[in-house]
């Protein structure tokens, strides 16, 4: 199994979510900072973004911001996060925010968060990051994405060895539970080495 040391968070920075989706970043942060696990985010000041932060420094945890210049000059940059990487665009912190995890968790999100995760699988898949990614279900916010990629695996579309690529949790506490649980990602099953 891995040592998970610092886990990258994708999610929401809109404030206008419902409370449900806020409360339990809010937790994970907590969970996380409580195992001395530190954090690493878009270092954003609203929305779930900011309450993963939060949850983290309400424990004494490490947070690390990793935001674009763009961001902070809007004044977006939580105010609390001593640890901040500034980065020149979003393809930047996309890969800085993944060189920095040894594991990612995806919560509720919207556009951003999905292209977040979408290339942190996509790199999985390729053999180039070996950390576990972990979806969030809360309130079955994933359940159309969870069942799209099902059937991506059933047709072909993802590789039938990839089993594996992502896990779902319900929840935060199950979340974090499961890092300690799983291995990291062996680059042999990667698509790069599989045989065509």
């Amino acid at each position: 199994m891995m040592t998970i040391r610092k886990v990258c968070v994708f999610c929401a920075s809109s404030p206008h979510v419902p409370q449900i989706y806020s409360d339990e970043a809010y937790r994970l942060g907590g969970l996380l900072a409580g195992r001395g696990i530190g954090l690493v985010t878009g270092g954003g000041s609203r929305g779930l973004m900011a309450s993963v932060e939060d949850g983290a420094l309400s424990q004494n945890g490490e947070v690390t911001a990793v935001i674009p210049r763009f961001m902070v000059d809007a004044g977006w940059l939580h105010k609390g996060i001593r640890d901040v990487r500034l980065t020149e665009d979003m393809a930047e912190r996309k890969r800085l925010m993944l060189k920095e995890a040894d594991a990612v968790i995806v919560l509720p999100g919207g556009c951003g968060t999905m292209d977040e995760a979408m290339e942190a699988l996509t790199l999985k898949q390729l053999g180039f990051f070996t950390a576990p990614i972990l979806i969030v279900n809360v309130n079955g916010f994933y359940d159309m994405l969870a069942g799209q990629l099902r059937r991506m695996s059933d047709e072909c579309f993802i590789d039938a060895g990839l089993d594996g690529l992502w896990n779902l949790a319900d929840n935060a506490g199950q979340a974090v539970d499961m890092l300690s649980e799983l291995p990291e990602w062996d680059t042999a099953r990667a698509r790069l080495s599989l045989r065509r």
